[in-house]
Formats: structure tokens, sequence, C-alpha cells
């Protein structure tokens, strides 16, 4: 496959760099536009009543003729989840492994995307061209099955983006990176790589997956009752190890949550997860079965407060966590999340159940560290190096490595979302920034949730809402009914009946004042009841209270 001639390149990321999750990453090459992964995040706590957090795409959308197709490199959430949205605007095919695709087949009947996505299978040997620009793979380890490095060659060099991975010498599956081709890449000459970030602040190398298995042996024997074991819903490896694990305590295993439903079904169907002995049975078999021959498998491991793990142990799901089960986490908990992470611990303490959490043997991040890192950019070689897929102290530690390994610090770019490199004649320099953002997803609303929402959410959340009704006769000039205000998580009415009382005389003096000034815009009325009454209930009380004032005309 000739190189196609490329005059200018430009490489940015709209999500996935300063941030964990959401990752998606764009190159253009002259006319045309090739997308990296389309990836979403989960909200911060400030996000009140947010779904999910996926990329602002109006750059693509407004580019739309140019894009060529995105490429995935591999199933996680955090590198697929916005696929079905981004297909509603951008009617372009998406490129990934057999598992990758049937993930997001599955995601995007599951939002009924409109229109059958155009999905074409690759494999790491694989060899395509997207619009005009050649691509090839390499396979890598990673917590998922079918996982991809990418390499888009051009005339200027190829550009390698690993995608995530960690160079596991002893793999659940047997399939090792793919060292040789990247050493044979490497040596031909690369023009710039895009690494993963996320472990570059931890030093040595990361624990095989294969360790997981002598882990969850231990921490399945002897236990006294059911088993529970929360976990990552995509991640397969670890799925299969449970299901390992489960069939040589003799017990049998449940799954419990829609999303790892579909990724287990999934899984079986393709044959990615192996369950010779049938020990996977359905909820309702479960609730029937002896505590001692059951294993639950569910998501949950982060502690989210809707998912089957929180419901399980705050009693609100069929199946209730009790004093004699023993429940293990097989996951850390991701960047942001410590917090409901430490109190769905303290919850399972509370009930005297017994945790195994924490340690490396039940769990080991698909992640490579400092010296892994170090060995993909001495493979690669690179010419110029851009840290990815992490938050900003993670790139900079990458970056930190970058230097170690003999890769220039003026050759180096620590990148905000929206910040460009260019290329031209294989010198790199900084070019011009493109619009970026969050979109956010509520329910059915895509986006149309902004700024102002959540502003008007946070402040319901914290001072409560006040809502002062009244009934006039325009004709008349006068007052027919109320004011009559009601109180939602401001005060306790039946206590602070005084308060309410003055609140309301101050509302109707208004009203009156408005009335006898010839006052006749309602909007101007509405106004300068939120802003005396506004004023009233801070010097009473210190809050600031949202105020609806609604009239209406008899």
């Amino acid at each position: 496959m000739s190189n196609q001639q490329t005059e200018k390149i430009r490489l940015f990321s709209l999500g996935g760099i300063g941030e964990i999750g959401k990752n998606m990453y764009v190159i253009e090459l002259d006319d045309e536009i090739l997308v990296i992964d389309g990836g979403l995040m989960f909200p911060d706590d400030d996000m009140l009543g947010v779904d999910v957090v996926i990329p602002d795409i109006t750059y693509l959308k407004e580019n739309k003729d140019r894009v060529r197709g995105i490429i995935l490199t591999h199933g996680h959430e955090d590198h697929i989840g916005a696929i079905p949205y981004i297909l509603r605007d951008l009617d372009i095919p998406v490129y990934g492994t057999k598992l990758t695709l049937a993930l997001v087949a599955d995601h995007c009947r599951d939002l009924e995307v409109a229109i059958s996505p155009k999905l074409v299978e690759i494999n790491s040997d694989s060899k395509v061209r997207v619009g005009k620009t050649p691509v090839s793979f390499f396979r890598t380890t990673h917590s998922i099955p079918d996982s991809i490095g990418i390499i888009v060659h051009t005339s200027q060099g190829p550009i390698v983006h690993t995608g995530d991975f960690k160079f596991d010498q002893n793999p659940v599956d047997g399939k090792l990176t793919e060292i040789g081709k990247l050493a044979d890449i490497g040596e031909k000459g690369v023009l710039c790589l895009l690494s993963d970030s996320t472990n570059a602040e931890r030093p040595g190398i990361t624990a095989s997956e294969s360790v997981v298995a002598k882990g969850l042996k231990e921490a399945f024997y002897n236990a006294p009752g059911r088993i529970f074991v929360a976990t990552f819903s995509s991640n397969i490896h670890r799925i299969q190890q449970v299901i390992n694990a489960t069939t040589n305590n003799n017990r049998k295993l449940t799954v419990v949550g829609k999303s790892l439903e579909h990724v287990v079904n999934i899984g079986l169907g393709l044959g990615y997860l192996i369950d010779e002995q049938g020990i996977i049975i359905n909820i309702n078999d479960a609730l029937k079965s002896k505590d001692d021959d059951l294993v639950i498998l569910t998501a949950g491991s982060q502690g989210e407060p809707l998912t089957s793990l929180s419901k399980m142990t705050n009693g609100s799901h069929s199946l209730k966590i009790k004093s004699t089960d023993r429940v293990i986490i097989s996951a850390s908990p991701i960047s942001g999340n410590e917090k409901s992470f430490s109190k769905l611990i303290d919850m399972l303490s509370r009930l005297g159940t017994e945790i195994v959490y924490g340690q490396d043997y039940v769990h080991t991040s698909g992640h490579g560290s400092a010296e892994e890192l170090k060995q993909m950019v001495n493979l690669i070689k690179p010419k110029y190096f851009v840290p990815i897929h992490g938050e900003y102290r993670m790139q900079h530690a990458h970056a930190q490595i970058a230097k170690t390994c003999g890769i220039l610090s003026d050759n180096i770019f620590l990148l905000n979302r929206g910040e460009s490199v260019e290329f031209i004649k294989k010198t790199a320099n900084r070019g011009n920034n493109v619009p970026y953002g969050n979109v956010l997803i509520d329910g059915l609303g895509i986006g149309d949730v902004g700024n102002i929402v959540l502003r008007d959410r946070r402040l319901l959340s914290k001072d409560g809402i006040i809502v002062t009704v009244i009934t006039l006769n325009k004709k008349r000039n006068q007052i027919l009914s109320g004011p009559d205000i009601i109180s939602r998580g401001f005060v306790y009415v039946r206590e602070s009946e005084e308060l309410i009382m003055n609140a309301e005389s101050l509302v109707k003096s208004a009203v009156n004042d408005s009335i006898e000034h010839g006052l006749s815009d309602w909007s101007q009325l509405k106004q300068q009841i939120r802003d005396q009454l506004g004023r009233f209930l801070y010097e009473k009380t210190k809050r600031r209270p949202m105020i609806i004032p609604i009239i209406m005309e008899a």
C-alpha cells in the first residue's frame, strides 16, 4: 500500500486528554479527516442528573464531507460509548475488530440508532484504506480481547496510536502484544507516537492478568455463603476468570446488571467467553439456590448509586447482601470515583459482610506502567511524541518518561483538548485550536442540558425552591387571591409559619405597589417579586432559594 501524499497533517483531541474517559482523537490529512475512537465518560459530581458525557463533535459536523471514518482501538465504553450518538450526525464507516463491532452494534440497537451503521470488521493483520489513507494495525494486550493499536501511513511518516495496552507476558487468552510489528515499524521511522498515559505515574510493570486467577481462587476458598464479585462490565478477561473460579468451586454463576448481561451474552455468542460446564444460570434459578452453591457476578464496582451492587447493598434489589456473604471487588476506583467507592465499602462493612478488595491478587490494571511505557517508546522510536489518554498529570509524567528514552523536549507536545499539532515536511509545530466541549446526555435528551440547566439544578439542590402564586384581575387592577407561597427544600413550613406569612405580605405589597404605579408588564412584575423576596429571605435565613413567581389572570 503506497502512502498518501500529504502536504499537511494536523492532529488533535476532542476528548481523552486532561481527563479520564471520552477518548476521541482526530487526524487531518490535507482534505481528509480520520477519527480514532469515540468514547463517553461518566459525569462529575456537579453534573446533577446527567447520565453520561460525550465529546462535542461540532467541528466534525461542520466538516462532515471530509470525515472518512472512525477507527476503534477496543470495546471499552470510554472508547466506543459515544459511537451511537455520533452516527446520528455522521454517516460514516466504523472500523473495528469483531468483538468491538459487536459491542457497538449492541449499543446502537439499545439506543435505537435510526440508520444501520456501516461496520467494517478488521483484525490486527488487516491493511485498509480509510479514504485515501492506508491504515494498518497491531495487536495489543488489554483487559478486553480484540484490542489493537493503529498505524496511519502518510508520506511524512507513520503516525502510531497505541490504544490501551500493557506488555502482559502471560495473558489469559495467550495473545501477546505484537512486539515484532512495533519494532519493525520503529526501525523504518515513525513521525509521531500517541501513547496511553493512564499508569504513567506508576513505577515498574503492571501485574499480569493471569495473577488474578490465583487471587480469585484464594478469595473463593471456603466462603461460607454466597460470593458476590463486582468488576467492570466490559472486562471480558476478568469475567472468564470468574467463570473459571466458579466452575472449580462447583458453584453456579448468575449475572446481574443489564450492561454486564449484554457483554456476557455477546462474549459467549462469539466465543470470547467459555462456559463448558454450563454453570451460568438466570436470576430466578439463583434465588432458589442454596447460598453455598452460588456466585453472583455484577457491575457497580465504583459505588454508583443506581447500579446493581449498590442496590444489593442497600436492600433495594431481589438479591440482598447479608452478613454471611463474601463480596470480592475485582476493580480499583477510577479517578474521581474514590468517594463513591469508599462509601460502598463503608455500607458493606456496616452489613458485617466479608469484603475482599484493594489487593493486586483480585485485580490488576489493563494499562502499562512506567517501564512498559518506556518499552513502547523504545520500540517505536518516534521523532515526535504526544502523551494521550489520561489526566494532565499523567500526560506530564509520560512526557518525562519519553525524555529518559531520548525524545527531545521540543519534540514532545503536551496538549489540552482542542489544541493541535501540525506537521509540514516532517516538522511539527503548534497549530490552530479547534472547538471542543462536552455534550451531556440526560435520559433521551442529547445536549439539551447545558450550563444554565446545571446551574439551576445546583441551586435547587443547595437551597431549594420557593413558588409564589397570585391571581390578578387586570381590568380592575386588584388581587383576587393569594399570594400563596409553596416551599420545597428551603424551610419546613410548619416550623416557619411566621417567615412564610411575612414573605406573603411582602409579595402582596410588591404587587399592590406595582399596580398603583401602573405596571402591566408581567415579566417586570415577576422580576420585582424575585428581587424583593430574594433579599428578604436572604436577610432572614442566609439562603438563596430559586424563586418562581406564578401570576394568573382572571
